[in-house]
Parts: structure tokens; C-alpha cells; sequence
């Protein structure tokens, strides 16, 4: 399902003014090839929620995984997620490609 980027970060709103712990993921770089280009955006909540994408496959994954601490201590962080060519298509990651993910604390 096709999801606007308008749709995530309007989620991201409306889950804070429901009182939910909210984290947003926004891929701020990329390398080579990369499923998801700069500005993409996953919104996640302190239940493991989310919408939107900012990569696929293993990534996502570890995206809501680190959003729950963001969540939980209130630091952002910057994330890099990069493969070697023959794993690449495992992680998400076609042709090798690296992102980098700002994941910080929606207040």
C-alpha cells in the first residue's frame, strides 16, 4: 500500500495529541542504491506501530527497534545501515546501496 509522506508525518501528529510516545525516521542520506530517497519518512510509536518506510527488508526492522529507545531516553540519533553487493537483496538494500536514517523523539 502506497502511503504519502503528507500521511506519515499527519500520523506522527495525531498519535502525539492521542498521548502516544512517537519516534519519526527520516532517511537523510544515501549512497548508491537505495529503496527509499532522502526525505522518506516511518513514523513509530511506543507499541511498535508504524507507517511509512524508510528502507524495507532488515532495516525497517531495526529502524522501530531503535525508535523504541528515541522514544524511551528523548536523544535523536543517526543510524548507517550499508551492504556488501551479495547480501545487499537480505536487508533491503539493492546493488549494495547505504542509507542514513535521523531518528528522533516527536514531541
Amino acid at each position: 500500500m502506497f502511503v504519502r509522506e503528507e500521511d506519515v508525518l499527519e500520523a506522527a501528529a495525531r498519535w502525539r495529541r492521542e498521548g502516544r510516545g512517537v519516534a519519526l525516521a527520516t532517511v537523510i542520506e544515501t549512497w548508491g542504491s537505495a529503496p527509499r530517497p532522502v526525505g522518506s519518512h516511518l513514523v513509530i510509536d511506543e507499541a511498535g506501530n508504524f507507517l511509512g518506510s524508510v528502507s524495507g527488508g532488515c532495516v525497517e526492522g531495526a529502524v522501530v527497534a531503535e525508535a523504541a529507545d528515541v522514544i524511551a531516553d528523548g536523544r535523536g540519533r543517526v543510524i548507517e545501515f550499508g551492504v556488501a553487493d551479495e547480501t545487499a537483496w537480505q536487508v533491503g538494500l539493492s546493488c549494495g546501496g547505504r542509507i542514513a536514517v535521523y531518528v528522533e523523539k516527536v514531541a
